[in-house]
C-alpha cells in the first residue's frame, strides 16, 4: 500500500478535513430549516462514501458496458425494488445524477426540442427545471405557465386548463420548489389527457411525504414522476424516476446515454439504503411529524403576526410574507443566520421586489423532525424567528438567540461519532 492510500483525511488534506469539522459543528448546532435539505443516517453516509465510488457501470443490470458490475447490480435492483414498493409505478429508473437531471431525462424521453411545455411559474413557487428562461427547460422547449390565484395563493387549475387549450402543450408538468399545499393531480391528467399531453409530476419536495402516507401520491396519475432522494426522503443527494412501462425504453435511454454516462454507484447504494430506512414503520412516524411540526410552526408564526402564503401549509414547508413587516426576505434570511436558524430568501406569488431581494422567506421542518424535535420545539423556534427578525439589526440580541438555539441543538445530536460542541461558535 503506498503512503496515500493510507493517510486519513486530516493528514492527506487538513484545509478539507478542517472545512468538513466546521460544516459538522454548523449542521449540530444551529437549527438547519431549508426545506429541501435534511439529515442522512450513518448507514447512508457509510454507504455513499464506499468503495463503489470506484467503480465504473455505464448501462444497465445485467447489460453493463464493463466487467465487474455483479454488485453494481444487486444495488441498483435493490433500489428499483424498494422504489416500487414504496411509490408503486411500473418501471423505475435509479440512475439519475439530481432531481434537475430527472427531469431533464424525462422530458427528453417524450419531447423534442421546441416542443412546448406548461409548468408552475417560478415566481409562484415553480422550479428552474420547469421553464424557467434561464434553465436548459427554458432554452431547449417552449414555455408556458400557470399560477396561483391572487385570493387563495393555491394553483389555479381553472387557468391550467384554459392555457393547455389554448397553447397545446406536448408535457403538462407538475411539482414546486415552494408550494405549500397539496395538488389535484386528478384534475391535472384530466387537463393532460385533454389535450393530448404527457402529464410529469416533479415530487422531490413531498417524496417521503408520499412514502410515508401522508400525503396523496402522483404516481398513478403521472405517466412520469420525478424525484429527489433527499429532501424528505432523507438520502442521498440524487435522483429517481418512474414511469409507465410503455415508457420505460424511452426513458432509460434518456438516462443513458442520453443525459449520463456512467451510474454514481456509491451515491446508488446509498439510495438503495435510505429507501430500505423509508420502508420501515418509523419512517411513515417521522413523515406524520413533519406534517404536525410544520402545522405547528404554521400556527405558531401566525400568532406572532406574520402572513403566510395561502394561509398555512398541508406539508413541509411554509412561505412566510416578511415585506409585510418592511422586511426583506435577503434582510430576513441574513438576521436569523446570525441567530443560528438556517434558512432561505425566497419570491412569494405576485412579489414586487426583485429575486435577490424577494418579499419571502422559506421555511422547512424536515431536518429538524430527523432530530427527533416536535411541537413544543416548534413553537419555540417560532418565537425565536419572529424576535431575531423584530432585532434584525441589533447583533447582541442576535448571539444571544443563537446561545439559546445551540443549547436547544445540543439536546437533539446529530451523529453518535460527532460530539456535542461545548461553545457557541460565531460566523
Amino acid at each position: 500500500m503506498t503512503d496515500r492510500m493510507s493517510l486519513t483525511l486530516a493528514q492527506a488534506d487538513p484545509l478539507v478535513a478542517a472545512a468538513l469539522e466546521q460544516e459538522t459543528l454548523r449542521q449540530h448546532e444551529g437549527l438547519e430549516m431549508i426545506a429541501s435539505e435534511n439529515f442522512v443516517s450513518e448507514a447512508v453516509l457509510e454507504a455513499a462514501g464506499s468503495v463503489f465510488t470506484n467503480k465504473y457501470a455505464e448501462g444497465y443490470p445485467g447489460r453493463r458496458y464493463y466487467g465487474g458490475c455483479e454488485f453494481a447490480d444487486i444495488v441498483e435492483n435493490l433500489v428499483r425494488d424498494r422504489a416500487r414498493q414504496l411509490f408503486g409505478g411500473e418501471h423505475i429508473n435509479a440512475q439519475p445524477h439530481s432531481g434537475s437531471q430527472a427531469n431533464a431525462s424525462a422530458y427528453a424521453a417524450v419531447l423534442q426540442p421546441g416542443d412546448t411545455i406548461l409548468g408552475l411559474d417560478l415566481a409562484h413557487g415553480g422550479h428552474l427545471t420547469h421553464g424557467h428562461r434561464l434553465s436548459f427547460s427554458g432554452k431547449l422547449y417552449r414555455p408556458t405557465f400557470y399560477h396561483v390565484r391572487r385570493d387563495t395563493e393555491q394553483i389555479d387549475y381553472d387557468e391550467l386548463e384554459a392555457v393547455a387549450e389554448k397553447e397545446k402543450p406536448k408535457a403538462i408538468i407538475g411539482g414546486a420548489s415552494a408550494y405549500p399545499r397539496l395538488w389535484d393531480f386528478a384534475r391535472m391528467r384530466q387537463v393532460a389527457d385533454k389535450v393530448g399531453a404527457i402529464y410529469i409530476f416533479d415530487m422531490a419536495h413531498i417524496a417521503g411525504l408520499v412514502a410515508g402516507g401522508v400525503h396523496p401520491s402522483p404516481v398513478p396519475h403521472a405517466h412520469i414522476t420525478t424525484t429527489t432522494t433527499h429532501k424528505t426522503l432523507r438520502g442521498p443527494r440524487a435522483g429517481l424516476i418512474i414511469c409507465t412501462q410503455d415508457l420505460a425504453q424511452a426513458v432509460d435511454k434518456a438516462v443513458f446515454p442520453g443525459q449520463q454516462g456512467g451510474p454514481l454507484v456509491h451515491v446508488v447504494a446509498a439510495k438503495a439504503v435510505a429507501l430500505g430506512e423509508a420502508l420501515r414503520p418509523e419512517f411513515r412516524a417521522y413523515a406524520t411529524q413533519i406534517v404536525a411540526n410544520c402545522k405547528a410552526l404554521a400556527e405558531a408564526m401566525s400568532e406572532a403576526g406574520f402572513r403566510l402564503v395561502s394561509g398555512g401549509t398541508d406539508n413541509h414547508l411554509i412561505l412566510v410574507d416578511v415585506f409585510q413587516k418592511g422586511i426583506l426576505g435577503s434582510e430576513a434570511e441574513l438576521a436569523l443566520g446570525k441567530a443560528g436558524v438556517t434558512v432561505n430568501k425566497n419570491s412569494i406569488p405576485w412579489d414586487t421586489n426583485p429575486p435577490l431581494k424577494p418579499s419571502g422567506i422559506r421555511v422547512g421542518t424536515p431536518a429538524l423532525t430527523t432530530r427527533g424535535m416536535k411541537e413544543p420545539e416548534m413553537r419555540q423556534i417560532a418565537v425565536w424567528i419572529a424576535k431575531a427578525l423584530e432585532m434584525r439589526n441589533d447583533d447582541a440580541v442576535l448571539e444571544r438567540i443563537r446561545g439559546e438555539v445551540a443549547e436547544l441543538a445540543n439536546q437533539f445530536p446529530l451523529y453518535a461519532w460527532r460530539r456535542p460542541p461545548v461553545a457557541v461558535h460565531a460566523y
